[in-house]
């Protein structure tokens, strides 16, 4: 029975989907004017963690992430590199979906772009402003926070005492500080024609009508980074409260931070590693065992050596079950059969808030086990345990042996059996160098 930590309970839930045996999951996407760093991948990982594993355990999961296209931050970027904003969020973009795919993510189900829902936000703020619960000013058009009674109810915060680090714009055209923006006039890069003037919408209206259009209903797990809590996932569930009368999502996930030496990591402190350049010195799947060997909820802190630390494990993991692939073709074995305890274990450990570092216990004890195992049989059952395992968590190795690598095997055993040892030797070398031996 799998049982979820909700941020909006503050407590551990047994998991009840809407719909019998279906899952409806949304999470916050990128805003593509920029490559994304360690930190972003995160959620990336983790959320596809959680879709596997539902899958996995029978659930149709409608996984929805979006991409944010029209932003100030996008409009900026586009001037600074003098090209149209359409064409900058193209590029990252694609770079956003390729980085997602090398860290061993499969992409969600559907990845709406926000201009693509803009006539749709408008027709959103225009019921908001008919029910009393928005209102239009020259600059815009904004939220009416004090109509949510429960306003603050996901972060935890009184919407009288709101956290000293968030910045409360005293826009006059405000009526309260605390109210925000759902539509920004403005004929500054990319905007729209609307009822309210020339503009763009706001980002959390963006997430909630997105989510409005692609579900029309409740959904179950809506979940992104722990920063977004406040304001952005708090917003989004402001209007959802006014315009459809829930909370958008039964239950709210958030991912832990990922710091740098004990700091944020960030642009503006000069310790941002992008997921693009560590992969290209660093297997990515050691990157995501890094990743998931960590509980979802709490923060990592990263370091060059703790990377390194899981490059050597994943190494061990990747040698150890190619050499049991090996043998599985060079003696034309079938598939062998996972180890019912061993599985049994696995699920308890995923439906306690998916405890992945207790998981990883579990394949060490493999690891070893697979190493000291001496029937092959028993070997290939481990193998295909650890394989279940593995996959579910998207880190298991990818094998490719040829048949010119077989017949060096063959011919390594030979030379051995003939003490041919300089040509055994040579040989060696070569399975050595492509991790069979």
């Amino acid at each position: 029975m799998l049982k979820i930590y909700n941020t909006l309970t503050q407590q551990k839930e047994i998991f009840k989907p809407i719909h019998p045996n279906k899952v409806n999951m949304y999470v916050c996407g990128p805003t593509v004017y920029g490559d994304i760093h360690l930190g972003n991948a995160r959620p990336i990982i983790f959320f596809d963690v959680v879709k596997r594993y539902l899958t996995h355990q029978g659930f149709e999961v409608n996984y929805v992430s979006n991409i944010t296209d029209v932003d100030d931050k996008i409009i900026d970027k586009a001037k600074e590199l003098n090209m149209h904003e359409n064409e900058l969020t193209k590029i990252y973009t694609d770079h956003y979906l390729e980085m997602s795919k090398t860290v061993g993510s499969q992409l969600p189900n559907h990845m709406p772009k926000a201009t693509e829902y803009v006539k749709d936000m408008i027709q959103y703020i225009e019921e908001l402003i008919k029910n009393g619960d928005a209102y239009q000013r020259d600059s815009g058009v904004y939220f009416r926070v004090r109509n949510v009674s429960d306003y603050g109810i996901l972060s935890k915060q009184n919407i009288e005492e709101l956290n000293e680090g968030v910045r409360i714009s005293l826009d006059q055209d405000k009526e309260d500080p605390r109210d925000f923006s759902v539509w920004k006039n403005t004929k500054d890069g990319l905007a729209f024609e609307s009822p309210f003037g020339t503009g763009r919408p706001g980002w959390h209206t963006e997430c909630a009508v997105m989510n409005h259009i692609i579900f029309k209903e409740e959904i179950d797990i809506h979940g992104g980074g722990s920063d977004l809590k406040f304001p952005h996932h708090e917003n989004e569930i402001a209007q959802t409260v006014a315009h459809d009368h829930h909370h958008l999502a039964r239950y709210w996930m958030h991912v832990g931070r990922l710091d740098v030496n004990q700091e944020k990591m960030s642009k503006s402190l000069g310790n941002m590693t992008l997921v693009k350049d560590l992969v290209k010195t660093t297997n990515p799947l050691a990157f995501r065992l890094l990743m998931v060997s960590h509980h979802y909820r709490q923060p990592i802190n990263y370091s060059d050596e703790l990377m390194q630390q899981f490059v050597k494990e994943y190494d061990k993991i990747e040698r150890s079950l190619k050499k049991v692939f090996l043998s599985m073709k060079l003696n034309h074995f079938t598939n062998g059969k996972p180890i019912d305890h061993v599985i049994h274990q696995f699920y308890q450990w995923m439906n306690d808030d998916f405890n992945t570092p207790n998981v990883m216990t579990i394949i060490q004890d493999l690891m070893k086990q697979i190493n000291k195992e001496k029937d092959d049989f028993e070997k290939i059952d481990k193998y295909e345990t650890i394989k279940v395992i593995l996959e579910i968590l998207g880190v298991m190795p990818k094998f490719h042996i040829s048949d010119e690598s077989i017949e060096t095997y063959k011919a390594w055993e030979e030379a051995r059996e003939k003490k041919d040892y300089q040509k055994a030797d040579k040989l060696r070398s070569k399975l050595v160098d492509e991790g069979l031996i």
